[in-house]
Protein backbone atom coordinates (compact mmCIF):
# COMPACT_ATOMS: atom_id res chain seq x y z
CA UNK A 1 0.00 0.00 0.00
CA UNK A 2 1.58 3.41 -1.14
CA UNK A 3 0.52 5.10 2.43
CA UNK A 4 0.70 8.38 1.01
CA UNK A 5 -1.43 7.82 -2.00
CA UNK A 6 -3.85 6.34 0.67
CA UNK A 7 -4.00 9.57 3.03
CA UNK A 8 -4.48 11.74 -0.03
CA UNK A 9 -7.66 9.52 -1.39
CA UNK A 10 -8.93 9.61 2.53
CA UNK A 11 -9.11 13.59 2.42
CA UNK A 12 -10.21 13.62 -0.79
CA UNK A 13 -12.94 11.00 -1.56
CA UNK A 14 -14.09 10.85 2.44
CA UNK A 15 -13.52 13.82 3.97
CA UNK A 16 -13.80 16.53 1.83
CA UNK A 17 -17.19 15.38 0.49
CA UNK A 18 -18.48 15.45 3.95
CA UNK A 19 -18.15 19.32 3.96
CA UNK A 20 -14.50 19.34 5.76
CA UNK A 21 -13.50 22.62 3.85
CA UNK A 22 -11.04 23.80 6.84
CA UNK A 23 -7.63 23.85 5.02
CA UNK A 24 -6.21 23.85 8.01
CA UNK A 25 -7.77 21.05 9.33
CA UNK A 26 -7.21 18.92 6.49
CA UNK A 27 -3.54 19.88 6.35
CA UNK A 28 -3.29 18.61 10.03
CA UNK A 29 -4.45 15.29 8.43
CA UNK A 30 -1.57 14.50 6.55
CA UNK A 31 1.05 15.88 9.74
CA UNK A 32 -0.53 13.75 12.09
CA UNK A 33 -0.28 10.12 10.89
CA UNK A 34 -3.59 8.48 11.65
CA UNK A 35 -1.61 4.41 10.73
CA UNK A 36 0.20 5.78 14.60
CA UNK A 37 -2.45 5.63 16.26
CA UNK A 38 -4.56 2.45 14.94
CA UNK A 39 -3.78 -0.94 16.77
CA UNK A 40 -1.21 -3.03 14.63
CA UNK A 41 -3.80 -6.18 13.71
CA UNK A 42 -5.64 -3.24 12.10
CA UNK A 43 -3.11 -1.16 10.32
CA UNK A 44 -4.85 -1.92 6.91
CA UNK A 45 -7.77 0.10 7.63
CA UNK A 46 -6.08 3.18 8.80
CA UNK A 47 -7.77 5.26 6.37
CA UNK A 48 -10.72 3.25 5.10
CA UNK A 49 -14.46 5.27 6.17
CA UNK A 50 -14.69 2.73 9.02
CA UNK A 51 -14.64 2.26 12.74
CA UNK A 52 -11.35 0.80 13.88
CA UNK A 53 -11.60 -1.51 17.09
CA UNK A 54 -9.66 -0.80 19.86
CA UNK A 55 -9.10 -2.53 23.30
CA UNK A 56 -11.92 -2.96 25.83
CA UNK A 57 -14.71 -3.22 23.38
CA UNK A 58 -13.93 0.98 21.89
CA UNK A 59 -13.31 2.08 18.46
CA UNK A 60 -11.78 4.60 16.59
CA UNK A 61 -14.19 6.98 14.87
CA UNK A 62 -13.92 6.93 11.08
CA UNK A 63 -11.78 9.32 9.31
CA UNK A 64 -14.44 11.91 8.33
CA UNK A 65 -16.49 12.30 11.60
CA UNK A 66 -13.38 12.82 14.02
CA UNK A 67 -12.32 15.60 10.60
CA UNK A 68 -15.75 17.25 10.96
CA UNK A 69 -15.92 17.24 14.64
CA UNK A 70 -12.65 19.05 14.41
CA UNK A 71 -13.64 21.47 12.02
CA UNK A 72 -16.81 22.17 14.07
CA UNK A 73 -15.14 23.55 17.24
CA UNK A 74 -12.85 26.53 15.33
CA UNK A 75 -10.12 25.15 17.98
CA UNK A 76 -7.44 28.00 18.62
CA UNK A 77 -3.94 28.01 19.56
CA UNK A 78 -4.91 29.61 23.10
CA UNK A 79 -7.41 27.13 23.98
CA UNK A 80 -7.62 24.20 27.00
CA UNK A 81 -9.32 21.38 25.56
CA UNK A 82 -11.14 18.37 27.40
CA UNK A 83 -11.97 15.05 25.21
CA UNK A 84 -13.51 12.39 27.03
CA UNK A 85 -12.91 9.06 25.66
CA UNK A 86 -9.12 8.55 25.04
CA UNK A 87 -8.89 5.59 22.69
CA UNK A 88 -5.88 5.58 20.90
CA UNK A 89 -4.54 9.17 21.11
CA UNK A 90 -5.50 9.95 17.45
CA UNK A 91 -8.09 12.52 18.51
CA UNK A 92 -6.23 13.66 21.51
CA UNK A 93 -3.34 14.51 18.54
CA UNK A 94 -5.13 16.39 16.30
CA UNK A 95 -6.31 18.47 19.24
CA UNK A 96 -2.92 19.35 20.60
CA UNK A 97 -2.10 20.51 17.44
CA UNK A 98 -4.29 23.03 17.04
CA UNK A 99 -5.19 24.08 20.75
CA UNK A 100 -3.11 24.69 23.66
CA UNK A 101 -3.36 21.77 26.09
CA UNK A 102 -5.64 18.96 25.90
CA UNK A 103 -6.91 16.91 29.02
CA UNK A 104 -8.50 13.76 27.37
CA UNK A 105 -9.84 11.65 29.76
CA UNK A 106 -10.31 7.27 29.54
CA UNK A 107 -11.94 4.76 31.66
CA UNK A 108 -10.29 1.94 30.55
CA UNK A 109 -6.39 1.60 31.77
CA UNK A 110 -5.47 -0.39 28.88
CA UNK A 111 -6.59 2.25 26.33
CA UNK A 112 -5.19 5.04 28.55
CA UNK A 113 -1.64 3.29 28.75
CA UNK A 114 -2.13 3.00 25.03
CA UNK A 115 -3.08 6.69 23.89
CA UNK A 116 -0.27 7.99 26.25
CA UNK A 117 2.49 5.61 24.25
CA UNK A 118 1.02 6.79 20.81
CA UNK A 119 1.18 10.17 21.88
CA UNK A 120 4.89 10.35 23.66
CA UNK A 121 5.72 8.25 20.22
CA UNK A 122 4.41 11.14 17.99
CA UNK A 123 6.06 13.66 19.82
CA UNK A 124 2.65 15.25 21.75
CA UNK A 125 3.86 17.12 24.76
CA UNK A 126 0.69 18.73 25.31
CA UNK A 127 -1.80 16.41 25.82
CA UNK A 128 -2.32 14.85 29.37
CA UNK A 129 -4.06 11.03 29.70
CA UNK A 130 -6.58 11.01 33.00
CA UNK A 131 -7.77 7.51 33.68
CA UNK A 132 -11.31 8.26 35.20
CA UNK A 133 -14.94 8.15 34.20
CA UNK A 134 -15.69 11.31 32.25
CA UNK A 135 -19.15 10.13 31.05
CA UNK A 136 -20.97 12.90 33.33
CA UNK A 137 -18.52 15.56 33.29
CA UNK A 138 -15.11 16.32 34.33
CA UNK A 139 -14.15 19.45 36.95
CA UNK A 140 -10.57 18.73 37.16
CA UNK A 141 -8.98 21.51 35.29
CA UNK A 142 -12.66 22.94 34.29
CA UNK A 143 -13.67 25.45 32.92
CA UNK A 144 -12.56 24.86 29.29
CA UNK A 145 -12.43 26.33 25.66
CA UNK A 146 -13.32 23.45 24.09
CA UNK A 147 -15.06 20.03 24.89
CA UNK A 148 -15.03 16.89 22.74
CA UNK A 149 -17.14 13.99 23.93
CA UNK A 150 -15.06 10.81 21.32
CA UNK A 151 -18.35 8.68 22.34
CA UNK A 152 -21.92 8.70 22.25
CA UNK A 153 -24.46 9.86 25.42
CA UNK A 154 -28.19 9.29 25.72
CA UNK A 155 -27.87 12.64 26.85
CA UNK A 156 -25.95 15.54 27.48
CA UNK A 157 -24.84 15.83 31.22
CA UNK A 158 -25.99 19.33 32.63
CA UNK A 159 -22.12 19.19 34.09
CA UNK A 160 -20.22 19.41 30.89
CA UNK A 161 -21.97 22.87 30.51
CA UNK A 162 -20.75 24.30 33.47
CA UNK A 163 -17.96 22.78 32.76
CA UNK A 164 -17.43 25.13 29.74
CA UNK A 165 -16.44 28.41 29.60
CA UNK A 166 -18.54 31.44 28.52
CA UNK A 167 -17.88 31.29 24.36
CA UNK A 168 -16.76 27.64 25.16
CA UNK A 169 -17.60 24.97 22.54
CA UNK A 170 -18.62 21.42 22.69
CA UNK A 171 -19.38 18.68 20.41
CA UNK A 172 -20.84 15.54 21.26
CA UNK A 173 -23.42 12.21 19.72
CA UNK A 174 -26.31 12.97 21.56
CA UNK A 175 -28.96 9.96 21.38
CA UNK A 176 -29.34 6.29 21.25
CA UNK A 177 -28.94 4.04 17.98
CA UNK A 178 -29.66 3.68 15.27
CA UNK A 179 -30.30 7.43 14.97
CA UNK A 180 -27.92 9.91 17.08
CA UNK A 181 -27.31 13.23 16.32
CA UNK A 182 -23.79 15.15 16.43
CA UNK A 183 -24.27 18.60 18.24
CA UNK A 184 -22.53 21.67 18.81
CA UNK A 185 -23.22 23.62 21.81
CA UNK A 186 -21.75 27.31 22.50
CA UNK A 187 -21.66 29.22 25.98
CA UNK A 188 -23.19 32.22 25.25
CA UNK A 189 -23.23 33.51 28.62
CA UNK A 190 -23.76 32.28 32.33
CA UNK A 191 -26.95 31.15 31.41
CA UNK A 192 -26.90 31.03 27.79
CA UNK A 193 -26.25 28.18 25.32
CA UNK A 194 -26.40 28.01 21.79
CA UNK A 195 -27.48 24.27 20.60
CA UNK A 196 -26.85 23.36 16.71
CA UNK A 197 -27.46 19.98 15.45
CA UNK A 198 -24.71 18.72 12.51
CA UNK A 199 -25.48 15.91 11.34
CA UNK A 200 -26.97 12.51 12.02
CA UNK A 201 -24.68 9.44 12.82
CA UNK A 202 -24.23 6.60 14.72
CA UNK A 203 -21.39 5.43 17.32
CA UNK A 204 -20.94 3.32 19.76
CA UNK A 205 -22.16 4.68 23.43
CA UNK A 206 -18.91 5.79 25.98
CA UNK A 207 -18.69 3.44 28.90
CA UNK A 208 -21.05 4.05 31.80
CA UNK A 209 -23.32 6.48 29.35
CA UNK A 210 -26.02 3.95 29.48
CA UNK A 211 -27.38 5.98 32.12
CA UNK A 212 -28.37 9.70 31.96
CA UNK A 213 -27.08 11.33 35.28
CA UNK A 214 -29.49 12.25 37.76
CA UNK A 215 -28.06 14.88 39.57
CA UNK A 216 -29.08 18.13 39.98
CA UNK A 217 -26.45 20.82 39.52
Amino acid sequence: MNIEQARFNMIEQQIRPWDVLDQDVLDLLVVVKRENFVPAAHKNLAFVDTEIPLPGGQSMFSPKLEARLLQEVKLKKHENVLEIGSGSGYMAALLAHKGRHVTTVEIDPELKALAEKNLADNGVTNATVELGDGAHGWSQGAPYDVIVISGGLPTLPEAFLQQLKVGGRLVAIIGEAPLMKAQLVTRTGEAGYDTRTLFETNVKLLSKASAPSHFTF
